[in-house]
């Protein structure tokens, strides 16, 4: 009666916050890992997770109902086809995304999105607290965790990135937040004459040394410890921000942009890579509510890029499309080729 159209029943199961929190905490405590190493009952389980036997069982049967598991006449339960990316050895990397104690931890704020809304801020503070950036900053786990996170997310659109410039050209390259040093690393392996620097706080420039090392690459890489809001090392030949101006608000996005303006010079290039559409949009609407309620910033387009770099004393020179992402080339406004 009332809903003769299933459109509220429709609605409800898009508000409901129990299945993605359901699932939240089935990746935060690994379940699904311990499913595949044999463990199967709740009261089992609940021992090997440090959970409540009753409250897990709960849990567990929530999420059979909706196929992430399957249990069995004996109480006994299983992984489904659509709980196995909840293995940590997943090839898709979701567990440590869901991960309410690291990767998942932003998504928490959405709780707190009438306040993004209504005020154009972040939503994380009043969680929380203090920025999310503060808050990674705070907790060494939790930012190597991050910076392992974009790692894994660089490897995906590093193959694109790599074959959309001709990067071997710049001589030397400068990855300004550039985390543990994978794209830079993925640059440089495929451009032997290349030269490298990545600039990053503490904890993400001592992940790029490890990697650098590892990867043979030392004596053509190095990491600075920095921020790209103070001055950055001058002289490149580019200066790559990937995905790093959607994080942030105008202001903060410009003041980024004017750092790299000032180390590239008249002769160096910027290079921003971001989710642009091949209209030149920035369509990824989830993402953007996501940028808005974590961090206070945006998803963004070319038109807006060039309007940030117009601010910065930048200008559009090319745009590489670089399989999901784009390579929006920015100079020198006053520079002619």
């Amino acid at each position: 009666m009332g809903d003769e159209d299933g459109s509220a029943a429709a609605l409800w199961r898009m508000a409901n916050l129990g299945t993605p929190m359901a699932v939240r905490v089935a990746a935060t405590l690994r379940i699904a890992d311990h499913m595949a190493a044999g463990t199967r009952t709740a009261p089992a389980l609940a021992e090997a997770v440090g959970a409540h036997p009753g409250a897990l069982e709960r849990l567990l049967r929530y999420l059979a109902v909706r196929g992430v598991f399957e249990r069995d006449e004996d109480g006994r339960y299983a992984l489904t086809a659509l709980g196995r990316p909840l293995c940590e050895d997943h090839p898709a990397g979701l567990r440590a995304w869901f991960d309410i104690h690291t990767g998942g931890r932003g998504e928490l704020s959405f709780v707190e999105l009438l306040h993004s809304v209504t005020t154009g801020e972040a939503a994380f503070p009043v969680r929380y607290g203090r920025s999310y950036w503060d808050d990674l900053t705070a907790d060494a786990e939790r930012a190597t965790a991050f910076n392992s996170l974009l790692g894994a997310d660089v490897a995906v659109r590093a193959p694109d990135i790599v074959t959309g410039y001709d990067w071997g050209r710049l001589g030397h390259v400068v990855d300004v937040g550039g985390g543990d040093g994978s794209l830079l690393t993925a640059l440089l392996e495929a451009h032997p004459g290349l030269r490298g620097t990545v600039v990053d706080l503490k904890e993400a420039a001592l992940g790029a040394e490890r990697s650098f090392a590892a990867s043979g690459l030392d004596d053509r890489a190095d990491a600075v410890t920095g921020s790209f809001f103070d001055p950055l090392p001058a002289g490149a030949g580019g200066y790559v921000l990937s995905l790093i101006l959607h994080d942030w608000d105008d202001t903060a996005a410009t003041a980024i942009l004017r750092r790299c303006a000032e180390a590239a010079g008249r002769t160096g290039s910027v290079f921003v890579i971001e989710s642009v559409g091949p209209q030149g949009d920035a369509p990824h609407t989830g993402m953007d509510l996501r940028m808005l309620c974590v961090y206070g910033a945006q998803e963004r387009g070319v038109p807006e890029f060039a309007a940030l770099a117009a601010d910065a004393g930048l200008k559009v020179a090319a745009v590489h499309p670089a399989g999901p992402s784009a390579i929006i080339e920015l100079t020198a406004a006053d520079r002619t080729e």
